[in-house]
């Protein structure tokens, strides 16, 4: 058992252990970040231009409410359309940022070398085809 708990132990403490938690966190925390925005800011904004419709109660009955023969109340069955619009929109933006952020990272990583480290040496057929153009300009 001690042996169990000392793996899980390493397991645990590998830096892509720890940075996968930490993107989990963070990545829930965006979502409620863009949910909000959604439906708090881009979806009433849209219903406003559309003609003040509010995009959460828009639905498709497809059974009204009834009640049966024992006297109980049947719920009424529907499409929650305007719900499914607004996670699309949700969907939308949440892609939409983590691709803007793929390519700013990307970027980052094609830097320049610093100015003490030395660039790649040149291979020889490339310094042969500089030379015969140096020669063809003079």
């Amino acid at each position: 058992m001690k042996n169990f708990a000392k793996e899980l132990k390493e397991f645990a403490m590998k830096g892509s252990v720890v940075d996968l938690a930490v993107g989990v966190v963070i990545g829930g925390a965006f979502g409620k970040v863009v949910s909000s925005l959604v439906s708090d800011v881009i979806m009433p904004s849209i219903g406003v231009l559309v003609g003040g419709i509010k995009f959460t109660d828009l639905v498709i009955v497809l059974k009204d409410k009834s009640i049966d023969a024992a006297g109980a109340v049947v719920p009424a069955v529907n499409l929650n359309i305007g719900s499914f619009i607004q996670s699309c929109f949700d969907f939308a933006i949440v892609a939409i940022a983590i691709f803007a952020m793929i390519k700013v990272m990307n970027h980052m990583k094609k830097r320049k070398p610093a100015p003490g480290e030395e660039p790649a040496p040149v291979p020889e057929d490339i310094k042969l085809l500089t030379e015969i153009r140096d020669a063809l300009k003079k």
